[in-house]
């Protein structure tokens, strides 16, 4: 049985807690969160700290928080030797204060608090400083998903500025869209079928074959068309840009 301490109460390490709590070969030991309300629905209460110092001994201590945050928790974790990791996309292991183990833990994947997500699904992208240690943060990975790779810190950070072109900047672009859609009286749920076609569509075709659209055809009337529509927005600027990239290519 692996023991496994979650430092942390944000979305990554939500969903963390209840996938381990799903494992039978691994042991939630305890939660460090500064506030115990974001994690008391999800484990008893005995098993949640507020104060780091009162941290007991585990297999691997998971630091779940912002990028910023990771040097100064690791730094307060009150043991030498252990064996801690972050789960950040963009952030070296060397990051990880003291004189403890380092690895890291990177799930490649969008949480959202009220959205299940599916792990055996999701990439696990692994790193250690030692071989043991990798042996380790395999075998509880892979207790999770097939999908698991051993990724150095600057092949994460490639990895991590894919994501934000292909998710956040995706998720922007259909924000604006809905925008479009409220100011025009037109549901946003009519785009949704498209939507996931779009992601379907890349299950079975490289991008650059799936491209389609006014700028893949040199459609210059209608693209000259949106771009009137669009005349005074911040959405302008947006489409002339990646409009101008389409056609470039």
């Amino acid at each position: 049985m692996i023991t496994i301490s979650i430092l942390g109460a944000g979305k990554v390490a939500h969903h963390l807690i209840l996938n381990i709590l799903e494992q039978d070969n691994l042991t939630l030991q305890q939660v460090y969160a500064r506030s115990k309300n974001k994690v008391n629905d999800l484990v008893s209460e005995n098993q949640i700290i507020t104060d780091i110092n009162l941290l007991k001994p585990a297999d691997i201590f998971i630091i779940a928080v912002s990028d910023d945050a990771i040097a100064e928790v690791s730094n307060a974790i009150p043991f030498d030797n252990a064996f801690v990791v972050h789960t950040s996309g963009t952030q070296s292991m060397d990051i990880i204060q003291r004189t403890n183990r380092k690895g890291v833990l990177y799930m490649l994947q969008t949480f959202s608090y009220d959205k299940e997500v599916d792990f055996s699904k999701m990439p696990f992208c692994l790193e250690a400083a030692k071989p043991t240690d990798f042996k380790l943060l395999d075998k509880i990975a892979i207790c999770f998903s097939e999908k698991v790779y051993k990724i150095s810190s600057e092949q994460r950070k490639v990895i991590h500025l894919a994501a934000v072109f292909v998710n956040n900047f995706t998720n922007h672009l259909c924000t604006l869209a809905e925008d479009i859609c409220k100011k025009n009286s037109v549901p946003f749920d009519i785009l949704k079928p498209l939507i996931a076609e779009t992601a379907e569509k890349l299950q079975v075709l490289s991008p650059k074959e799936a491209q389609t659209g006014p700028a893949a055809r040199k459609d210059i009337g209608t693209i000259d068309s949106h771009l009137q529509m669009l005349e005074g927005t911040n959405e302008k600027e947006i489409y002339q840009l990646i409009t101008n990239s389409i056609l470039n290519r």
